[in-house]
C-alpha cells in the first residue's frame, strides 16, 4: 500500500514509518521538523520506498503530496511533548485545526482510510480515574495546556464530522504516555526525565505526593496498536 504519515519524523512517527516499510509498504512522510527531527529517519535514507517532504500541514499541501495516491493516512503531525506545545502553542492549534482539515480532505479525495493521533490530554485534569471513553473530561479552555488539549479535542470533532458528513473511513486513538528509543531527553515527560536524571547521577524529581499514576506504553507496542486499529 501507499501510506502517508504526517509528523513522520517525530518520536512515534519515525517508529511507525520504520514498521510500515518493514511490512512492505511504500511510505511518504510529511513533516515541518518543528519538533520532529530528520535524524530520526537517517537510518532509512537509502530506502527507495520512502519519500520525505518538508511540509507544514497547516499550510496548503505541496503538489508532491496533493497529487499522490494514498491508501492509508496516519495523521501524527503536532507538537506532543509539554515543552513542544508550550514553546509552539499557536502552531499546535493550527496544525490540529487546519492541518487536520487538510489531511482529512486529502484522505477523502483519495479514498484513503484515515487515523487521527489524539491524546489522553483531551481529558484535561480528569475527575475520573481511570478514564473510560464515555468520560468527556475536565478541560480548561484557556489554561497553559489548552493549545494541546483543545487542539486535539477539535481535531477529534472534525474527524467525526468527516465520518458522519463525508463518509471518510476514520479512526481516532488517544495516546497516553509513550516511551522508548528516539524520545527526547528534555521533552518534559516523566520517563525521559527520570532516565536523564539517573544517567547524570541526579536525584529523581517526584512532583506532588508521588501517589499519582500514569498509563505507560512502549513505542513498539503503540505502533502495533496503531496499525491494528487502522486495519480493523
Amino acid at each position: 500500500m501507499r501510506i502517508l504519515v504526517t509528523g513522520g519524523a517525530g518520536f512515534i512517527g519515525s517508529h511507525l514509518v520504520e514498521r510500515l516499510l518493514g511490512d512492505g509498504h511504500s511510505v511518504v512522510v510529511a513533516d515541518n521538523f518543528l519538533t520532529g527531527q530528520a535524524a530520526n529517519l537517517d537510518h532509512l535514507a537509502d530506502r527507495t520506498d520512502l519519500r520525505v517532504f518538508p511540509q507544514d500541514m497547516s499550510q496548503p499541501l505541496r503538489s508532491e503530496i496533493a497529487d499522490d495516491h494514498f491508501d492509508r493516512v496516519y495523521n501524527l503531525a503536532s507538537p506532543a511533548s509539554p515543552r513542544g506545545y508550550s514553546r509552539y502553542p499557536i502552531e499546535t492549534l493550527l496544525v490540529n485545526s487546519y492541518g487536520t482539515h487538510h489531511t482529512l480532505e486529502l484522505a477523502r479525495l483519495k479514498g484513503a482510510r484515515f487515523l487521527q493521533a489524539s491524546t489522553s490530554e483531551v481529558y484535561g485534569d480528569p475527575l475520573v480515574h481511570p478514564q473510560p471513553e464515555t468520560y468527556w473530561g475536565n478541560v480548561n479552555p484557556n489554561g497553559p495546556r489548552a493549545c494541546y488539549d483543545e487542539g486535539k479535542r477539535f481535531a477529534e470533532s472534525l474527524v467525526m464530522e468527516y465520518v458522519r458528513q463525508r463518509n471518510v473511513s476514520a479512526r481516532i486513538v488517544r495516546i497516553f504516555n509513550t516511551y522508548g528509543p528516539r524520545s527526547q531527553p528534555a521533552d518534559g515527560r516523566v520517563v525521559p526525565n527520570f532516565c536523564t536524571q539517573a544517567i547524570n547521577g541526579k536525584p529523581i524529581t517526584i512532583y506532588g505526593t508521588g501517589n499519582q499514576t500514569r498509563s505507560f506504553c512502549y513505542v513498539d507496542d503503540l505502533v502495533n496498536g496503531l496499525i491494528l486499529l487502522m486495519e480493523t
